[in-house]
């Protein structure tokens, strides 16, 4: 097992020093689960810096990441990404998530752990090698299904607010429920939150949106009074009813099943990040008209600002942000085109507007289906397919995707004897929209043969 062997060599190192060395936590955990990893954390009783430096020249590493401060480092070695620790305590002031650390035995770093499933140790010893030490009933916890704290949880949570997003991440990951005390204790210390970077909580978020069933972890953020914290506008989603012949639910409740749809076809972050945003400003555009029930008219367009604004004060990286804002403008597109009448030019500018990412635009309109009328739901979906039968023809045909101007501007400039300025940009839009509405094919002569026939039009304009 290659696990023993890099094992054995780790021992090696620590009884070397006179420094026991255990595995410790996720690792031991997921294997009782039977899930395999790569990831596997060590705890030593002892200088982790100068285990480091016989670490690296035994095992002849390249790298080796250090910090120092809180005797941890890491490396990667035979396929594995480890971390060592050493076994400290930690002291924390109440406005501060930055730890005082001193080194300490091996029961005292258990009890400072998050959850009794993460507190399991594993001895990799010669004399009592795969023995787990358990003094917080681990396995017992892992087998009832249960997030638990080893100490008081309000201690736990006061010491790293964090936690508290870590335990709805865990209950999401194993479908595991959070113990009554502890979930009580999130509800109490749930502002406490707000002294954790941002970083760190966006990570937290991604992993929930990245589970199996992400639903079960935003919904235990709103229940917890903790999504209010970092995302006060999805919270606002609760309530808010829509049209029942298209939405059994609200758009909180609604919007969490479109994020489960997306679970199961993709685990690309920025769509799943889409559909928990798409309907973000239903509650700032709602309006009751009479004979038509709730409306949302124009809930695309602010929720492209608002998803914006949100994504950019979570952190996240600009690539994301463009994305998301454009899958948020234009979710209702597609819906719009299921029609027998719909012409190519609609498609058409469908197609030229969502460029790279028509596939993931049409993924997150399958997935906004939420009725449960299940002949409802295979309409719409065949609609789609029907929908995408015709766009793949018109593509075929017009090859609108990621649309380059088959005129370029030196070839207008020369046309008209003109410099750079705004008459080549009017030209430009002409050849588009004539190209869109089909009046000339995406071909290159049939362009300059359009423009040499509207050259009059442009020159009485100047």
């Amino acid at each position: 097992m290659k696990e023993k062997e890099l094992f054995k060599k780790i021992y090696a190192v620590g009884k070397m020093l006179g420094m026991p060395v255990y595995v410790v936590g996720g690792y031991i955990r997921d294997s009782i689960l039977g899930i395999k990893g790569k990831d596997i954390d060590f705890v030593i009783v002892g200088d982790a810096m100068k285990f480091a430096d016989t670490l690296k020249s035994e095992l002849k590493l390249k790298q080796l990441v250090r910090y120092a401060r809180f005797g941890t480092f890491m490396t990667h070695y035979m396929g594995f990404n480890l971390e060592f620790v050493n076994a400290r305590a930690e002291s924390y002031s109440e406005d501060s998530r930055k730890p005082q650390t001193k080194q300490a035995d091996l029961m005292a770093d258990l009890s400072r752990r998050d959850f009794t499933i993460n507190t399991l140790v594993m001895d990799i010893s010669d004399e009592k090698y795969g023995e787990i030490i358990d003094i917080y009933n681990g396995r017992g916890d892992l087998r009832k299904g249960i997030i638990k704290t080893p100490l008081e949880a309000d201690k736990t949570f006061n010491d790293d607010p964090l936690r508290m997003m870590r335990a709805i991440r865990f209950a999401t990951r194993f479908e595991f429920k959070i113990d009554k005390k502890v979930f009580e204790a999130i509800k109490k210390n749930a502002a406490r939150l707000s002294i954790i970077s941002t970083e760190r909580i966006q990570d937290e978020l991604n992993k929930i949106l990245l589970s199996d069933h992400p639903s079960l972890g935003i919904d235990l953020l709103e229940e917890s009074a903790l999504l209010a914290e970092f995302l006060p506008e999805f919270s606002e989603l609760k309530g808010v009813d829509q049209k029942q012949e298209f939405h059994h639910k609200d758009v909180f409740y609604h919007t969490l099943e479109v994020i489960d749809n997306l679970s199961r076809v993709t685990k690309d972050l920025k769509l799943l990040l889409a559909g928990l945003l798409h309907d973000i400003a239903k509650p700032k555009t709602k309006r009751f008209i009479e004979g038509s029930g709730w409306t949302f008219h124009g809930h695309e367009v602010v929720g492209e600002r608002m998803a914006s604004a949100i994504l950019k004060r979570l952190k996240y990286s600009n690539e994301i942000i463009q994305f998301v804002k454009k899958l948020v403008r234009m979710h209702l597109r597609p819906m719009a085109l299921i029609s027998d009448e719909v012409t190519d030019s609609a498609i058409r500018r469908l197609l030229f507007l969502a460029g790279d990412d028509f596939e993931e635009l049409m993924i997150l309109c399958r997935a906004d289906i939420t009725s449960k009328n299940p002949a409802r739901v295979k309409k719409y979906l065949q609609n789609y397919d029907q929908l995408l039968e015709k766009i793949v023809r018109v593509e075929e045909r017009d090859r609108m995707r990621n649309f380059q101007p088959p005129v370029k501007g030196e070839e207008i400039m020369e046309i008209f004897q003109s410099k750079p300025g705004p008459l080549i940009g009017k030209v430009k839009k002409f050849v588009l929209e004539a190209i869109l509405d089909g009046q000339v094919p995406n071909e290159h002569d049939a362009c300059i043969r359009l423009i040499m026939d509207n050259r009059h039009k442009f020159i009485s304009d100047q």
